[in-house]
């Protein structure tokens, strides 16, 4: 595994490492101290809105590969927290993922995740370790618009029955950190409607909301920032914790559902020889 080369933008820096195999997989660094890593070669949940899962799943990434990320990036920039959240579904490669949650841990660093929540089963144990965040991707609440868009994620009545069983286990505190993520799609999920009910769930379950911001990787439309403002302001308004996508997230250069298994892309860029 090496690193292949860093393309830089104002906001982000985005690694893209060559595997043994000849696989390449992408880290991002955040401007400021925070590492997002990757856990898979592809994804098999292929969410509709993301280029990461656009051809798949090729394979796991072992504990090696994860780690490798964190060095090479930590020899240039400073790196003080890890978000589990590139390329892959965590929770599914869960026994190497868990080792790599372990070994940052142990080094001190604020850990945090964003899953689908599936499988329910790495879910539960994901939510009694130490994290330090753990993002639920939602999106959708009909199950029929889920299946179209998350078409290999788990039934989100499943998730939620699972969420309802764990929740009042833990403590106040530890459920702040758990969110329900939800991607505005304009003309898909953005009605009034749609975030009253998000709106709803999100309060039964004593749960904040991460309202998130599309970035234009699959023909969908985003919502104007007016509209992304509103939604953020009404969900407030029903008394639901929110947040919003911060700039970083909403770069070009490593912002939600942009990393790809190898970069093909064509985007205005600044490349850093390694």
């Amino acid at each position: 595994m090496r690193l292949q080369r860093i393309i830089e933008s104002e906001l982000n820096r985005l690694f893209v490492f060559e595997l043994e195999d000849g696989f390449a997989v992408e880290a991002v660094h955040y401007r400021g101290d925070t590492l997002c890593i990757s856990t898979q070669v592809g994804c098999a949940v292929k969410c509709g809105f993301c280029a990461s899962g656009r051809h798949g799943l090729f394979r796991n990434l072992s504990f090696e590969e994860m780690i490798f990320q964190y060095y090479e990036v930590s020899t240039l920039h400073k790196v003080r927290r890890i978000a589990i959240a590139g390329i892959g579904e965590p929770l599914a490669n869960w026994k190497n993922v868990r080792r790599a949650f372990m070994f940052f841990k142990d080094r001190g660093f604020k850990v945090s995740f964003y899953t689908t929540g599936f499988p329910l089963q790495n879910l539960k144990e994901l939510l009694s370790l130490p994290h330090n965040g753990v993002s639920l991707s939602i999106h959708f609440l009909k199950e029929d618009l889920r299946r179209e868009l998350m078409p290999h994620a788990g039934r989100l009545s499943d998730l939620l029955s699972t969420l309802r069983e764990i929740l009042p286990t833990l403590s106040r505190k530890r459920r702040k950190k758990i969110s329900l993520a939800y991607l505005l799609l304009r003309d898909v999920n953005d009605s009034r409607s749609d975030l009253e009910l998000l709106g709803k769930l999100a309060k039964e379950l004593g749960l904040g909301v991460t309202l998130l911001y599309y970035n234009d990787v699959a023909g969908f439309k985003p919502v104007s920032p007016q509209e992304y403002e509103d939604a953020f302001l009404f969900l407030k308004s029903m008394g639901v914790r929110v947040t919003l996508s911060n700039r970083f997230r909403r770069d070009p250069i490593g912002g939600c559902g942009t990393l790809t298994v190898g970069r093909f892309a064509d985007i205005d860029r600044e490349e850093a020889k390694v």
